[in-house]
């Protein structure tokens, strides 16, 4: 038995022990796997005292997306779609990071034309505006306010079609290729694009006057489930969950990747503005600040998209495509900051083993990686759900969940 087979049967024992004492002197309750406020098919046991939640016990595996399996089984042009299906409400997101992964190994990675740049981080932009828009919505929904998600759901339906236009899907879009694009923007794309923003910029104002400054949401969401910056860090957090604890770590301006650098847009932060630094209003509000972020990210890319980087009749955006992505020898880790948190994927790539006729083995270069390893936010931001809800009632805990803004299919992979 290696180390992390003993440590991880050493923490069964204790959760064991823990259930078997509950059983005598608390209540063990299951959330799960199938509930409103678990946001997909996440287990929850809780040993409650009351009312009171006394340890948090997720159960995960619900939903196993067996990515990392199939990346080992397919090229990497062809594991693009199954990175979609990850974070499938930012898949947009998950491609850009894992293209320009295989880009950097490929040493292409400078050749990508400057257009396509901009049109993947239009549409990564677009998708994770799309993403914060079911977090808030689903979050108020949870606490009890029905007209935000309805709103939310109205105004992300904008986004979707215009996704949906330019790529064929409406959420796995399988639209960033390792090289280039799918396909150029449809013509009137951007001013359809523009139209969405100076439509929705009045939409954010009614949203926080109906549910970030009503006290009645403040009152549920102020001081609970307050995460501490060095907790975070800890535990890995990223994302909105590390940047609510008043931390600014974005990777678009840490790394510096695609065409970020040239771009202007502000990291938002938790600031304890309505209760304690870190805590589930902080989080809810790094969110929506960054949809603002999102939209003049937008309309910069629109900006050169239309004055100088227009489209012209010959411009291929597969020309950039190598015929054979077969990279040297090696092993990289790249990263991005998807609408969650920081995605990253680890690469071992080698030369194949095959027999010869005369049976010696010979290596042959392949468009397969040897192992990819997934590094998903969602898994990370989850694992401190038992340490920020010690403590807390039983309706605080919905809260807290909602906070998170995870998806299972990243969690599991």
């Amino acid at each position: 038995m290696n180390i992390a087979e003993s440590k991880y049967e050493e923490a069964l024992a204790r959760y064991q022990q823990k259930i078997a004492n509950a059983a005598t002197e608390d209540m063990v309750l299951n959330m799960g796997p199938q509930h409103p406020s678990t946001h997909g098919v996440l287990r929850l046991e809780l040993i409650t005292d009351g009312e009171i939640v006394k340890e948090v016990i997720p159960h995960i595996g619900y939903l196993h997306r067996c990515f990392e399996k199939h990346a080992e089984s397919l090229t990497y042009q062809q594991t693009i779609p199954f990175t979609d299906r990850m974070d499938y409400l930012a898949s947009m997101n998950n491609s850009h990071i894992w293209c320009m992964g295989v880009e950097k190994m490929l040493g292409i990675d400078k050749d990508i034309p400057k257009r396509i740049e901009y049109i993947r981080v239009l549409v990564c932009e677009l998708n994770r505006i799309a993403s914060h828009l079911i977090a808030i919505g689903t979050y108020g929904i949870d606490i009890g306010a029905f007209t935000p998600f309805l709103w939310c759901f109205r105004d992300r339906e904008h986004i979707m079609g215009m996704l949906e236009w330019a790529s064929g899907s409406r959420m796995l879009y399988n639209y960033i290729w390792v090289g280039g694009l799918f396909y150029d923007l449809p013509v009137g794309f951007e001013e359809r694009c523009r139209e969405f923003v100076d439509y929705f910029k009045p939409k954010m104002v009614e949203l926080n006057e109906l549910l970030t400054d009503n006290q009645i949401f403040i009152k549920r969401t102020a001081n609970v489930g307050v995460l501490p910056m060095d907790v975070a860090i800890n535990y890995g957090c990223s994302g909105p969950m590390l940047r609510g604890s008043g931390l600014k770590w974005d990777l678009r301006r840490i790394d510096g990747y695609s065409v970020y650098p040239e771009l202007e847009f502000e990291v938002p932060i938790g600031k304890g503005e309505m209760g304690t630094v870190g805590d589930c209003w902080d989080r809810y509000k790094v969110r929506v600040d960054e949809i603002e972020q999102s939209l003049h990210i937008v309309e910069q890319c629109l900006d050169r998209l239309q004055k100088e980087l227009k489209r012209t009749p010959d411009f291929d955006p597969r020309a950039k495509m190598p015929r054979k992505l077969t990279p040297k020898p090696q092993e990289y880790y790249f990263r991005g900051e998807g609408a969650k948190g920081e995605l990253g994927f680890y690469f071992i790539h080698d030369k194949k083993k095959e027999l010869d006729k005369e049976g010696n083995i010979r290596l042959m270069d392949t468009e397969i990686p040897f192992r990819v390893k997934s590094r998903g936010p969602s898994f990370c931001n989850l694992s401190v759900l038992p340490e920020i809800s010690r403590g807390v009632m039983i309706a605080d805990l919905i809260a807290i969940i909602g906070s998170i803004d995870f998806v299972l299919g990243e969690v599991d992979r």
